[in-house]
């Protein structure tokens, strides 16, 4: 079974923009679990050692990446099993909802060795800082990239035709949007990808993983928005589960929208963000159904600003990074791994039995 891979963070000019409290349908979870635990106690391997084991055991694992970096899991979902797992830390907290019964929280803290931590306090506490700083830093840049670039944005979305846009998102519907059912299909929210320390990282793996045919979106001025969103109505209408991947600086806004039942994305491509999977089935220039516009050397101008502010906020996550791994560093040495290991052995052994029990009866479920 592939895996795929999504974020339920996203770094802003308003901070971090947070999914975490959608990572499952809770009331038709079987079983969440919510890490809890500081730096360097083992929440990422912890999760890692979980998506391999079920890899192994052939079933499909969706990977929820770090968007501060992005080689770190923040969490994992087990579909087949109706089970995940999840960082519920800051600064994205997730607290049980209904103890046991279905969430319920999985304390790796406890695998410190308390008196030594306490003795390193003085360190712990001017790397928290240096972290918290650079994060800020970064979110001021990347509110001001967002405020510069807005202004090209809305200059260049006055020259649109919309009408033009209209009739092909029409003739795709009418070729791609065939009934399935009665019931209204759901709509699964995450990021495809963001700003993180590496710079833009986007996940369009997953698209090819979940969506041979792709139509690719050409638009470099937030134009497809206003589509995704007459496609993903379309979509649920008649019947076809989506999943929406939002703008991260602007959750308000879909950038792709993906309907696994039917093999079908549409994805945005643009400056930062180009398409990097296989050959599109269409590629449509939504560049080029804007006319004449105005002031087109004052939007090269704030383009060019707003590059550069983005620019200054992926030093700062790098250097959030920086401050992050090495306050991990200090409390490595006073973690338990054995024991963590341990835990993550019998939560693993756990799901394994689950799974046998879904695969001999599904109907009848865990």
């Amino acid at each position: 079974m592939a895996a795929t891979n999504f974020f339920l963070g996203a770094n802003s000019g308003d901070g971090f923009q947070n999914l975490f409290g959608e990572i499952a349908e809770l009331e038709s979870t079987h079983d969440l679990m919510i890490l809890k635990g500081g730096p360097g106690a083992g929440k990422s391997t912890f999760l890692k050692e979980i998506g391999r084991a079920m890899e192994a055991a052939g079933t499909p694992v969706e990977y929820l990446w770090c968007s501060g970096d992005p080689t770190s899991l923040d969490g994992v979902t087990l579909p087949e099993l109706r089970c995940a797992a999840v960082d519920g830390t800051p600064p994205h907290v997730v607290e049980p909802q209904y103890p046991a019964a279905i969430d319920r929280c999985v304390d790796l803290g406890r695998f410190y060795d308390l008196t030594a931590a306490k003795s390193a306090r003085t360190e712990i506490i001017a790397r928290t800082r240096e972290y918290r700083a650079a994060y800020v830093r970064a979110c001021h840049s990347l509110r001001a990239a967002r405020q510069v670039e807005l202004d090209a944005v809305n200059e260049m979305q006055r020259g649109m035709d919309w009408r033009r846009a209209a009739r092909r998102v029409s003739g795709i519907i009418g070729r791609e949007f065939r009934r399935r059912g009665r019931e209204e299909g759901r709509c699964t929210r995450r990021f495809l990808g963001g700003f993180t320390c590496q710079g833009p990282v986007w996940r369009f793996d997953t698209v090819d993983t979940l969506c041979p045919k792709v139509y690719e979106l050409a638009d470099s001025w937030e134009l497809s928005g206003r589509l995704l969103q007459s496609l993903a109505r379309e979509a649920g209408r008649t019947g076809w589960n989506t999943i929406a991947c939002l703008a991260p600086e602007e959750p308000e806004r879909m950038e792709h929208l993906l309907v696994p039942g039917l093999g079908l994305a549409f994805v945005t491509s643009g400056p930062g963000m180009k398409y990097s999977g296989g050959r599109p089935y269409r590629r449509i220039r939504l560049d080029a159904m804007i006319g004449q516009t105005e002031n087109r050397a004052r939007v090269k101008f704030e383009t060019r600003m707003a590059g550069i502010l983005r620019e200054e906020a992926v030093a700062a996550l790098a250097e959030a990074r920086e401050a992050h791994d090495a306050l991990e560093a200090i409390y490595n040495p006073y973690v338990d791994f054995d024991g963590v290991r341990a835990q993550a052995a019998l939560e693993i052994s756990r799901l394994l039995s689950w799974l046998e029990r879904v695969r001999a009866a599904p109907a009848a479920g865990i």
